[in-house]
């Protein structure tokens, strides 16, 4: 590990913050991890990082805190109180949330740390498990300019397309319209699969097709598998969708944006989640189009 690059706390390591924090470690960074279950901290020790029973220890030495937790009360949760990073991180330390919050969320978490000697940035993340993995995410990055420059080298090491959008709050705008996005092309997809398993075509054959054309997407290469398997071991759940559905819905209406495409696949997230379906990836939109179809699920 280099001795000169910044110490990192990471809080959170599920899903996405698991692989994560350890591509840093790959990438040479001191890395101190907390999250609450006591498995996935070991496991980031096997990987040859260093394990912390609290977030107050994990944070106490570091010059970077990162956190990737599911939603704002989780953010709150690690980022306030006399237990939580605001109290305990260092003067002059840098708190980059990588979790998907409302964009108002990372407006007051930056206004708080400031008052405290902490620089923020929002940086939300898209690519799911997969570009977790691969280290390809791209990540939008709210915050001063100058706290991107610094961070900049860490978030190369965890996606492929790093970018500052503007100032605090607007990596969660941006995240909010990618997962606006995303769910409308899942969406799409899972109709032209129902659509096309119904008129008896090839639907291997009819996806390879797809996706060399206009209708080619990064949603349809990433869950083709899933929907030719039926496979909905989640990589993304719907449960964090819903979230995330929410986010987008309530900030359209903030600022005037009508949704009318986005507000209907939300309710579909909705009630697949109401159907119980809320711990399965979000290709299981595909369960939804199915149930209405009468087809098999």
């Amino acid at each position: 590990m280099s001795s000169n690059l910044p110490k990192v706390a990471w809080i959170g390591l599920g899903i996405m913050g698991s692989p994560m924090s350890e591509n840093l470690i790959k990438a040479g960074y001191h890395v101190t991890g907390h999250t609450l279950e006591q498995a996935k901290v070991d496991r980031l020790v096997a990987a040859g990082g260093r394990g912390a029973a609290s977030v107050a220890e994990a944070v106490r030495d570091a010059d970077v805190v990162v956190t990737m937790v599911p939603a704002s009360p989780q953010v709150e949760a690690v980022a306030y109180g006399p237990d939580g990073i605001l109290e305990n991180a260092k003067a002059g330390a840098l708190l980059i949330d990588m979790s998907s919050i409302t964009p108002q969320t990372s407006v007051d978490l930056a206004e708080n740390a400031k008052a405290k000697g902490i620089r923020v940035l929002d940086a939300p993340v898209s690519g799911g498990e997969a570009g977790a993995i691969e280290a390809v995410l791209s990540i939008m990055v709210g915050g001063e300019q100058a706290d991107f420059d610094a961070a900049r080298p860490l978030l190369e090491a965890l996606g492929k397309t790093v970018v500052r959008c503007g100032p605090h709050g607007s990596g969660q705008t941006v995240k909010a319209a990618n997962q606006l996005v995303v769910a409308v092309n899942i969406q799409a997809c899972a109709e032209a699969v129902v659509f096309l398993e119904k008129s008896g075509v090839d639907l291997g054959a009819a996806l390879d097709v797809l996706a060399g054309g206009l209708a080619g997407s990064t949603v349809l290469a990433r869950k083709r598998d899933n929907f030719l398997k039926r496979d909905f071991a989640p990589g993304f759940r719907i449960d964090l969708h819903h979230k995330d559905m929410g986010i987008v819905t309530d900030a359209a209406r903030d600022v005037g944006a009508a949704l009318p495409v986005g507000a209907v696949v939300a309710q579909l997230v909705a009630s697949l989640r109401a159907q119980g379906d809320g711990a399965l990836d979000h290709s299981a939109l595909l369960r939804s189009v199915e149930r209405l179809s009468d087809s098999q699920v």
